[in-house]
């Protein structure tokens, strides 16, 4: 009996000495702290002990964002851009005039005349000119023509022919288009931009011809100051089949 009253006595000074020396213990080790040194490695054994203050550090990534976000603006900026573009493919889906009606490009047609072979008749109110090659038949062009208040008819003769020929504008013509605002020169020397294009042939002594031009699209209108004008091409070939002297009848 005294024995184990001896035993227990011992083990009540045991269990009162214990927590003593763990509370001296955690004094040395927590009297200084180290500082905390936030570390990409989420992984780290340092991090895993914090527990509930490791969060914050879990969002860090947040700083990735930004670079999403701006992403987002740019496409945002160049979204009007693409809008932009809607308006072109449109403009550029517009027809935009540069060939002839294919009716009056040069062909062979029946054409029933009392006029010798060789003998032009131009139908200012169709937009034709003929060159009479006998049987019946005649080579038909298209042509462009005065304007209103510039119609004329007659018959002339064929005074002379010229190759790519200078233009000199009557002073008429110069004061009528001054008004308008627009202003011609004196003189232009011929080449592809010279309104009279490739070749002319002058109309008896009238400042008619019939002449190229460097506005195809205008044959079949009636856009002239009262000469009859015809594709560089075309004007070509009627300049090879006709000479000085040739009778020209303007309807």
């Amino acid at each position: 009996m005294f024995e184990k009253s001896v035993f227990l006595s011992a083990l009540v000074g045991l269990s009162v000495a214990l927590p003593a020396a763990p509370s001296a213990f955690a004094g040395e080790r927590y009297q200084s702290r180290p500082p905390v040194i936030v570390s990409p490695d989420l992984s780290a054994p340092w991090v895993m002990q914090l527990g509930g203050a490791a969060r914050p550090v879990v969002y860090a990534p947040r700083a990735v964002q930004p670079q999403v976000r701006t992403y987002q603006r740019q496409v945002q900026r160049r979204a009007p851009q693409a809008s932009l573009m809607q308006p072109v493919a449109a403009r550029a889906n517009k027809p935009i005039r540069t060939q002839i009606d294919p009716i009056f490009l040069p062909q062979m047609v029946a054409y029933d005349s009392p006029h010798k072979p060789g003998t032009i008749v131009i139908d200012t109110n169709n937009r034709f000119l003929y060159l009479v090659t006998g049987n019946g038949q005649a080579r038909r062009y298209g042509v462009g023509v005065g304007k209103p208040g510039f119609e004329w008819a007659g018959k002339h003769k064929i005074t002379a022919k010229k190759e790519w020929p200078d233009w000199t504008p009557p002073s008429e013509m110069i004061s009528r288009e001054a008004a308008k605002g627009h202003y011609l020169p004196a003189r232009m020397d011929g080449g592809p931009e010279n309104p009279l294009g490739a070749r002319a042939m002058y109309l008896g002594s009238t400042l008619y011809r019939i002449h190229g031009t460097n506005a195809p699209w205008t044959i079949g209108s009636g856009v002239s100051s009262g000469c009859i004008r015809m594709r560089n091409e075309d004007v070509v070939d009627l300049y090879e089949r006709v000479g000085v002297g040739t009778t020209v009848i303007v309807m």
